[in-house]
């Protein structure tokens, strides 16, 4: 065999260059960069250290033949005439991947079974016996690959894929693959800033990927020093005494890494759920003395390694996958951004992002960029340098001086005596140094004319809600086009819902828009990011407006008319409170003293409450849905009612049909459509209008009153309705000054018996 080969390098889209460096690093000769690959030549003992010290590449493929290739059967030949014996053995077990297509082969799968089938005629003994096929572990791992005409036949030295590095056994949600972490350590500088000394911490580090990676690259550790198992291992072309030599090398590098002083290495996740397993990575790559994992948000992050020690802030933020999902993560990203530049002056920092208009919101400057491929997903590495004119947001002396002035003050709590005392005697400790305060970020010119708008607002519906006792209201409903948002108040809590956009209007253009109302709304409504939820509200059909949106079961007592009720913002898209029938639900507690009351697609039930509150001698609350009937059992409970207040679940119409008993007061507010597995048919308020309240009025006793209100914006009441029943529209009459904005919001309607 030649003591040279040609060998194919892949590894992840975007990698290539740095590869290339990595490669040639580690004596790869004649070197070219190709899509996902490099390819050149070397000897076998660059061929091994390839192997052991890559921490780009995912293959090392050595290179067993060339040849040209018209058909199947070219294909069939020129594999049989390698000389496989001097490969594997005949009992051995192989596994083939095949790539690329072309002459007369569409399907990898097929072109596979020809290459097995020449190995195993070549290798086949007058016994019979023969090598076996065995996808997950084999032998030897066969590769051709087919480009343009010409197969390019090889030998997988890597066996499994070398970002596979053994240590990360456990990982979260959405991983990194080991050798993008370390590329992106690399793009970022970590190698020189390990060799100066520096530190290195990581905000949202998920399992440790990042933190293991560059411990890694800081102590000289082999990537695959670990690693038992090789594509080459079984290969009877392997040589193990120059193996062994290369292996030991390495050893002796990360045992003589190791001993080294460790750097400050810290990583930081908020999900409780992913701090042991992150811990249990760090410890089965044997880097416990250098890697610390703790428990923590961003909004807190600060890194403080020993004698004020500088070093390189990384992470890979969330991105999400729908625009909704990045709007929510807006905040997440502007807190990264106040958190670098309030507890990390001076520091490098890499933030590795899919969403990298999300990037641009953190109110930092990136003075490089850099493209990668995450999967099939482009994704963008940001490199900041965290000094004061890398800001968006502020002057370059007014960040500068307030640093100093924090530093001073602090240093004053410190270092300075106690000198006063109390008329006890017992000493007066300085007052602690005031708290650092977080820049808000620069809005853009959009941004402000929103916040404007916004404040305008909060100013004048502040002044009725505060009159009113209304403690829940509407600040916003889409007053201004572009910005096509609905802005909900509930106490100190927020609730945005973003309308979707029509096909019409630019996608990025709308994106940018909502993200630069979102970055507007903590400051001019003067709330914490924290408590801003963000969901987005489609056209909805079947059940889909009532399909649980998150699952953290978080409940908000709210106050409304003297009565508390639960409020749910997260979970799902409505709230457990219509805020638009604050009229009607008070209306209703107005009139219900001493009556019979029957709530008719109740929801949570919180116009019962209201009865209750207002005397009614009875409530009956019917729905489908078991989690609103629960649901409104606790906001009965919250109020201390509980007898004389019925829970019914059902179908409304099959309800109503078997019902025999008479109410004097009903409210229906049924929804638009519905086409609930528990019901038979589908409910559709513009159809099945006139059987719904001719059903109800016969259940409605001598003197009583129904309500009838629904949000249909296209609805149209059966006009034959008013030949029978007294029919007073009362919509204006229900309509908040919150709501007046939008007086399609509902409609409302009085009926009584003629």
């Amino acid at each position: 065999m030649s003591d040279r080969y040609e060998l194919f390098l892949t590894c992840p889209k975007g990698l290539e260059g740095l590869l290339i460096e990595e490669a040639v690093g580690l004596g790869l000769e004649q070197a070219r960069e190709h899509t996902s690959a490099v390819r050149g030549m070397a000897d076998m003992e660059t061929a091994y250290r390839l192997c052991l010290w890559s921490r780009l590449a995912n293959r090392v493929l050595l290179v067993l033949k060339r040849f040209p290739m018209k058909d199947a059967e070219d294909l069939y030949h020129g594999v049989l005439d390698v000389d496989w014996q001097d490969h594997m053995l005949a009992d051995g077990t192989l596994a083939v991947e095949f790539s690329g297509h072309g002459s007369g082969i569409d399907n990898t799968h097929f072109g596979a079974l020809k290459v097995k089938d020449a190995i195993v005629d070549k290798l086949r003994t007058p016994t019979g016996e023969r090598p076996s096929v065995d996808k997950l572990n084999p032998d030897l791992r066969i590769h051709l690959r087919l480009d343009r005409g010409e197969a390019i036949l090889s030998l997988d030295l890597s066996g499994h894929s070398l970002h596979q590095r053994g240590y990360r056994l456990q990982q979260g949600a959405a991983p990194l693959k080991e050798n993008l972490a370390a590329a992106i350590l690399i793009r970022a500088g970590w190698p020189r800033i390990a060799a100066q000394g520096g530190a290195l911490a990581d905000p949202m580090c998920g399992v440790g990927t990042f933190l293991v990676e560059a411990a890694m690259i800081a102590a000289d550790i082999a990537p695959n020093l670990k690693r038992e198992q090789w594509g080459f291992t079984a290969w009877l072309g392997h040589v193990p005494a120059l193996w062994r030599k290369l292996h030991d090398e390495a050893l002796a590098r990360a045992q003589a890494g190791l001993a080294r002083p460790p750097l400050w290495i810290r990583g930081y996740e908020a999900d409780p759920r992913l701090i042991q397993p992150g811990r249990n990575n760090v410890e089965r790559a044997g880097l416990s003395d250098w890697i610390k994992i703790y428990q923590g948000e961003v909004g807190t992050f600060e890194p403080r390694p020993d004698q004020n020690q500088k070093g390189l802030v990384i992470c890979n933020p969330p991105y999400g996958e729908r625009l909704g999902d990045e709007a929510s993560l807006l905040y997440l990203y502007q807190n990264l951004g106040e958190r670098l530049r309030q507890a990390c002056l001076n520091w490098e920092a890499a933030v590795f992002t899919g969403a990298p208009d999300l990037g641009k919101r953190m109110g930092i400057r990136s003075h490089k960029q850099y493209s990668f491929w995450n999967g099939a997903l482009p994704c963008k590495l940001l490199l900041i340098k965290v000094l004061p004119d890398q800001f968006v947001t502020g002057e370059r002396r007014t960040a500068e001086q307030r640093q100093v002035e924090r530093e001073q003050a602090q240093a004053a709590v410190d270092e300075a005596p106690v000198r006063q005392f109390n008329k006890n005697g017992n000493p007066i400790k300085p007052a602690p140094a005031p708290a650092p305060v977080v820049e808000q970020a620069r809005l853009s010119e959009g941004g402000q004319m929103f916040a404007n708008r916004l404040q305008k607002n909060l100013k004048q519906l502040g002044k009725w809600a505060k009159r009113e006792g209304v403690e829940c209201y509407r600040v916003y409903d889409a007053d201004m086009p572009e910005y096509s948002l609905a802005i909900d108040l509930y106490q100190d809590w927020v609730h945005v819902q973003e309308y979707a956009a029509p096909k019409s209007v630019d996608p990025e253009k709308a994106q940018a828009r909502l993200f630069d109302a979102l970055a507007a709304i903590p400051q001019a409504l003067n709330v914490d990011k924290s408590r801003v939820v963000i969901k987005r509200r489609e056209r909805q059909s079947g059940t889909k407006q009532y399909e649980r949106q998150s699952a953290q079961g978080q409940f908000t007592e709210v106050r409304e008319g003297g009565v508390k009720l639960l409020v749910n913002l997260t979970d799902y898209l409505d709230t457990g409170l219509f805020l638009d029938h604050r009229p009607m639900r008070m209306r209703i507690q107005q009139e219900a003293a001493g009556k019979r009351f029957l709530n008719l697609f109740c929801y949570t039930a919180t116009a019962s409450v209201h009865a209750a509150k207002g005397g009614a001698r009875s409530t009956t609350s019917v729905d489908l849905s078991k989690t609103y009937l629960d649901w409104a059992r606790r906001n009965f409970s919250l109020n201390g009612f509980s007898d004389k207040n019925r829970l019914e679940q059902g179908d409304v119409m099959a309800w109503l049909d078997s019902c025999r008993d008479e109410f004097d007061l009903i409210f229906i507010d049924p929804p638009t459509f519905s086409n609930s597995k528990r019901m038979e048919g589908v409910f559709d308020v513009q159809r099945d209008q006139v059987q719904l309240l001719d059903l109800a009025m016969a259940r409605l006793a001598p003197g009583g009153v129904l309500y009838f209100s629904n949000n249909f914006r296209k609805f149209q009441l059966d006009e034959n309705l008013a030949t029978r029943y007294q029919v007073e529209e009362i919509t204006a009459k229900t309509i908040d000054p919150d709501f007046a904005r939008n007086s399609k919001i509902h409609r409302a309607w009085k009926i009584t018996a003629r």
